[in-house]
């Protein structure tokens, strides 16, 4: 019997769906009742996570009550399909008693799968000044390459757009854009370190190996669920 697993979404809820639509390809299942219950809280509203538009509040409360709400539902473990997040994963572990899946941990894990030597990653202001993958790459001593200040501020804006719903030629082009300049700069695999650079940027468009971070914390969670 799998586990029932909580998910913390919303941030961005195109990724949400994206990362339950994942689940359910990566699951084996012969039928609708072999596939995994999940639970999820989808809220476009969680603050400071640098969003345009955002409220103001406490990120980490905010993200505690939604774990506490999914573990009253009967949740057993958690996931949460939003890198930058992860810089409040202690507030979530601290309120609840359930395992929660680090995507962090789960994306580095599969980019060495690919023996990197230096990742570029391409990821949101607030994962790159929590230093979430610089830790995690350090810790398995690889290097990590990231944009220019001038090649941040124009990820920024295609995020943002991709958020808007903008997913069509001229986006991808400037997201492989921003993949091609890393891997100039000496990276041997690319890390879609936000949920929304996947969204807009397939491994077809890069020369080495992309690691997608929902594809990886949606096989993460099948197994986990399922163990």
């Amino acid at each position: 019997m799998s586990r029932i697993v909580g998910v913390l979404g919303g941030m961005g809820p195109v990724a949400t769906t994206v990362f339950m639509s994942r689940v359910q390809a990566l699951t084996p299942a012969r039928g609708d009742a072999e596939h995994l219950h999940l639970l999820v809280d989808c809220n476009p509203r969680v603050p400071g996570l640098g969003v345009a538009g955002e409220p103001g509040g406490d990120t980490g409360e905010t993200l505690a009550a939604m774990a506490r709400g999914l573990a009253r539902q009967g949740a057993q473990l958690l996931v949460m399909p939003c890198n930058t997040a992860h810089a409040w994963a202690g507030a979530i572990t601290s309120a609840v008693d359930l395992p929660l899946l680090n995507l962090i941990e789960a994306v580095a894990d599969a980019a060495m799968a690919e023996r990197p030597a230096r990742v570029g990653l391409l990821a949101a202001d607030g994962c790159l000044r929590a230093g979430l993958y610089q830790t995690a790459f350090a810790a398995r001593g690889v290097a990590v390459e990231t944009p220019t200040p001038a090649g941040q501020g124009a990820l920024m804006d295609l995020i943002h757009r991709i958020k808007a719903g903008d997913v069509g030629p001229t986006a991808r082009r400037a997201m492989q854009e921003q993949a091609e300049d890393l891997i100039a700069r000496g990276a041997d695999a690319v890390i879609a370190g936000c949920t929304e650079v996947p969204l807009a940027l397939s491994p077809a468009d890069v020369a080495v190996p992309l690691i997608d971070s929902i594809e990886a914390l949606a096989a993460r969670t099948v197994a986990a669920a399922m163990a």
